[in-house]
């Protein structure tokens, strides 16, 4: 029986490392962990709004098409903890499911995030793009609406609810302007009026922070920082630039 139990064992053993040996561990060298080099104050500089656009662009593309980046974080945190360049800040949606530094291919240092449902714009908003473009030299600021957006949902149906009924406050006007062009069924059930109400919430938000913003407007007409927005596709991952 003894031996019986030992052979099984042996068996097992031998089975497990064959499955082992077919599906093996990926080994990660040093030349593929891509340079720990964080963005200095000169290489922001040299940056025009266009060259970071274009660089959310492809990074977007690198996120869409699986493309794994493998960076030494703790080194990038002792670099980064000397100064920070970012060359872009991005107003996001509050949702968990869009993340930001990944779907952009960026790392520490890289780009400003800054977070609030249906990504709507207030003071203290602004104060933070603000400080992104004119303190820290930032040379965009991207607005990123995203698919089946809760906020955006609940906006359409009118919810109230503490502070959140103030903030859905702010997307109303988006909800009104897709109410006079889209045609069909207007409810939030309606996953193509949600992304309508998105598109022009986007829009809404760009036009709060041109004109509520005149630092940032100024910049923007000097050709220093550019303003734009983009939605965000929760299935295929691409970021649809406006």
């Amino acid at each position: 029986m003894r031996r019986l139990i030992i052979s099984l064992g042996v068996t097992f053993l031998l089975f497990s490392c064959k499955n082992n040996l077919e599906d093996p561990l990926t080994i990660v060298t040093n030349d593929e962990i891509i340079s720990n080099k964080i963005i200095t104050k000169e290489d922001q500089e040299k940056l025009t709004p266009d060259q970071v656009i274009q660089d959310l662009i492809e990074g977007n593309k690198d996120f869409v098409d699986d493309k794994l980046t493998i960076r030494n974080n703790s080194e990038r945190v002792r670099e980064a903890s000397l100064g920070q360049y970012p060359e872009a800040v991005v107003l996001s949606c509050l949702d968990s499911r869009v993340p930001v530094e990944d779907v952009f291919h960026k790392g520490i240092g890289d780009i400003f995030v800054t977070r609030v449902a249906g990504n709507i714009v207030n003071d203290d908003i602004l104060g933070s793009l603000e400080y992104a473009c004119k303190v820290s030299g930032s040379k965009v600021v991207l607005v990123l609406g995203h698919e089946h957006c809760g906020a955006i949902k609940s906006s359409i149906k009118g919810v109230e609810l503490g502070h959140i009924t103030h903030l859905l406050d702010k997307i109303k006007p988006a909800v009104l302007e897709a109410k006079e062009t889209f045609k069909g069924e207007q409810s939030a059930k309606n996953p193509e009026f949600v992304d309508a109400v998105c598109k022009y919430n986007v829009e809404l938000s760009i036009k709060e922070i041109r004109e509520r913003s005149p630092i940032l407007r100024d910049m923007e007409e000097k050709g220093e920082i550019k303003i734009i927005g983009g939605i965000y596709d929760m299935k295929e991952g691409k970021v649809e630039f406006l």
